[in-house]
């Protein structure tokens, strides 16, 4: 699980006469019936139908609830149905306000303040829950904003295309006073001001940390910038790769378009003993079934440790979801499916099954133990890295292979009833390898 740091800005902006209980219910129980004079709820879209119950039941109990996070940012009016106040956008600047309005008996329906200055210091008080995060690692976040306008993200109308910082001596002092020795920053991409990077990665090399983050493939362009962050202590970096597909590349500007100098990138990384996490998407209107197989070759021919292997999800207020909507493409309006991992609209160039099973296959593929240890063997500066990444993501697909007949019959039921007449199988005890028969050594398993 990723470390969050949302509800711990909130405690950390809430004056000190309040009390402040948090809950992250991946780690622990909700009791509805706690004692309380207002409830606090962050949601993303795929947990948005959890959060509206929730938000229901506290309501049921009489208590007042405000939402907020990226779903109530972009969808506030549809938020506002289960919640007494939406927090669109950024905390700071409205929280404090908020707070007050609600003890006075007049809260605002919607609190927004575009793009606020991160120039305070936000003590976060404490961080409950980080060591059964991934790897223990406590969160940070140094700077808010992208300047990339890719169609599948949101994150721009949210934070902005101006990249805004925190001063470096505020998040020293916050690293200082978190006790953590492993760190993953939160930024969208740590790297996107390459002159604050550089401070930032000076300051903090004293500390004698190990850190992780996301980054740009933009960042190879700077050796200078490599070895300070290497020496800075980082261990991985997260890259949005996004495609292996030119034509995609090119169309998502981003740099290196090349597949070439993506294939250099990746080694120029690995030689500063630095991590490499790709981030793919299958589902563009270009992709076919190939796409899955050239991916895989493409990932193992580069020994890339490890890779987020996802669906395109077209989230509201995206380009994508606007352009799908309007072409009458989405199969569900259903937000728990919009998850990354769930295929929830009609490709251009195969079914929406054929999409999800893909996908599927691809992440087993990767993840299985004879080809994590394979590339474990080049990716010596981090093994215990390379393996717990691997076998988390080889848990969870597993998982979701377990789960696929259940979310295949809410989503592709009648791609299911067809395959049931020509091949007489029983949906109810369907099993993976039963879709589509093999055809060759690392070739996706369709007819």
């Amino acid at each position: 699980m990723m470390p969050q740091l949302a509800l711990n800005l909130l405690e950390g902006l809430t004056p000190p006469h309040h009390r402040v209980t948090l809950i992250e219910e991946e780690i622990e129980s909700i009791d509805l019936d706690m004692e309380c004079d207002l409830v606090g709820i962050s949601c993303m879209t795929s947990n948005a139908p959890r959060a509206y119950y929730l938000a229901d039941e506290f309501h049921k109990r009489g208590k007042r609830v405000v939402m907020g996070g990226v779903h109530p940012t972009i969808l506030p009016d549809e938020a506002l149905c289960h919640a007494d106040s939406v927090v669109i956008g950024e905390a700071e600047g409205v929280w404090e306000q908020l707070l007050d309005d609600f003890q006075k008996g007049r809260p605002q329906k919607k609190y927004h303040k575009p793009f606020p200055s991160l120039e305070n210091y936000v003590h976060i008080r404490h961080r409950r829950g980080t060591k059964k995060r991934l790897f223990g690692a406590v969160p940070v976040m140094t700077t808010r904003g992208c300047p990339y306008n890719c169609d599948f993200c949101c994150v721009h109308d949210i934070f902005g295309r101006k990249i805004r910082h925190i001063p470096i001596a505020n998040v020293v002092q916050d690293i200082q006073d978190s006790g953590g020795k492993t760190l993953l920053f939160l930024d969208d991409n740590i790297i996107g001001d390459p002159k604050y990077a550089k401070e930032l990665f000076r300051a903090i090399k004293p500390l004698h940390i190990r850190w992780g983050g996301q980054a740009s493939i933009s960042f190879v362009k700077e050796t200078e910038m490599m070895r300070l962050a290497a020496e800075s202590g980082c261990i991985g970096l997260f890259f949005g790769l996004e495609s292996v597909s030119k034509s995609q590349l090119q169309a998502m500007r981003k740099s290196p378009k090349d597949i070439e100098h993506v294939e250099e990138a990746i080694k120029r990384v690995k030689d500063f003993g630095i991590h490499f996490h790709a981030s793919m998407i299958f589902g563009f209107d270009d992709d076919t079934m190939d796409i899955f197989p050239q991916t895989l070759d493409f990932l193992n021919k580069n020994r890339v440790g490890s890779a987020s292997l996802n669906v395109l999800t077209p989230y509201p207020g995206t380009k994508t979801y606007n352009n799908l909507r309007n072409e009458g493409r989405l199969i569900t309006d259903n937000w728990q499916y919009y998850d990354h991992n769930t295929v929830v609209f009609q490709p251009r160039r195969m079914s929406p099954l054929e999409l999800q099973v893909g996908r599927l296959w691809a992440v087993q593929e990767f993840t299985k133990l004879s080809a994590t240890v394979k590339r474990c063997v080049t990716d010596y500066s981090h093994p215990f890295v390379h393996l717990a990444i691997n076998l988390g993501s080889r848990k969870s697909i597993n998982n979701e292979i377990k789960n696929f007949p259940g979310v295949a019959t809410q989503l592709y039921r009648s791609e299911f009833d067809a395959l049931q007449d020509v091949r007489g199988f029983s949906l109810s005890s369907v099993r993976f390898v039963d879709l589509f028969p093999r055809r060759g050594k690392n070739q996706l398993p369709v007819s």
